[in-house]
């Protein structure tokens, strides 16, 4: 069987934010079963990763990175339209990805023990961002 529907998470602030809760409780209520999620952000400033989430220290050496890889008001940019963190944030989006594929045990993502979804916001205003998962499952 195969299943899709629309996951809208609220806002974020730039940075790197753990969403695996938000994601696991609507895919709960659709599925059961065992299979396949594939996340596709539908976003060309924001990304989609699995990293580790216990310790906050990974999400802000994380961030720190990011923020030093492609810095805003790069001065080469032309594509600068919403601001100087426009073109920087597709800049990260192509390396990081906007899509994930994750398995799935009785409707729950059998990720790691330490593992979590991140959305990674690239913008210091992003908005609201959807995420259309499709689910397949027996």
């Amino acid at each position: 069987m195969i299943l899709q529907f629309t996951v809208l998470l609220p806002p974020f602030r730039r940075g790197t934010h753990i969403i695996t809760d938000h994601l696991q409780r609507k895919i709960l209520v659709h599925c059961k079963g065992t299979g396949m999620a594939h996340l596709f952000l539908q976003h060309t400033s924001a990304s989609l990763c699995i990293n580790e989430n216990a310790d906050p220290s990974v999400r802000a050496d994380f961030d720190a990175f990011l923020s030093n890889f492609v810095s805003d008001d790069t001065p080469y940019f032309v594509h600068t339209y919403e601001g100087s963190d426009d073109m920087p944030a597709h800049i990260k989006t192509i390396f990081i990805g906007n899509s994930l594929t994750i398995p799935l045990t009785k409707g729950v993502f059998a990720l790691g023990t330490w593992q979590g979804v991140y959305l990674c916001e690239h913008r210091n205003r992003g908005g609201r961002r959807s995420i259309v998962i499709t689910v397949f499952t027996d």
